[in-house]
C-alpha cells in the first residue's frame, strides 16, 4: 500500500500542527481531521520521531512517539496492556 504524496503532505501539516500547538490542544488539532487520524498518521509521526532523535531533538521525538501511541490506542491499534488482572 503506498501512500500518496498529497496525503503524506497531509500528515506532515497535521504534524507540524501538532508540535506548534499550546500543550494540552493536541486533542483538539486532531479532532480538526478525523479523516486523516489512521495507521498511515502514527506511521508518519513515528518517522518524522526517528528524524528528530538522530537530529538530537529528544522533546520533539518523545513527544510524537507519545502522540502516535496514545492515538494509536484510540484508534484500536495498539494493544491495551492492563496493569492489574481483571478480577471478573
Amino acid at each position: 500500500m503506498t501512500m500518496t504524496e498529497e496525503r503524506q503532505n497531509l500528515y506532515f501539516d497535521l504534524i507540524d500542527q501538532l508540535l506548534s500547538c499550546p500543550n494540552g490542544q493536541e486533542p483538539e488539532v486532531l479532532e480538526t481531521q478525523p479523516e486523516l487520524l489512521d495507521a498511515g498518521l502514527i506511521q508518519t509521526m513515528l518517522q518524522v520521531a526517528a528524524v528528530f532523535a538522530h537530529q538530537g531533538n529528544d522533546d520533539g521525538a518523545k513527544f510524537l512517539i507519545h502522540v502516535a501511541r496514545e492515538l494509536s490506542k484510540q484508534l484500536g491499534l495498539y494493544p491495551e496492556i492492563p496493569d492489574v488482572p481483571n478480577k471478573e
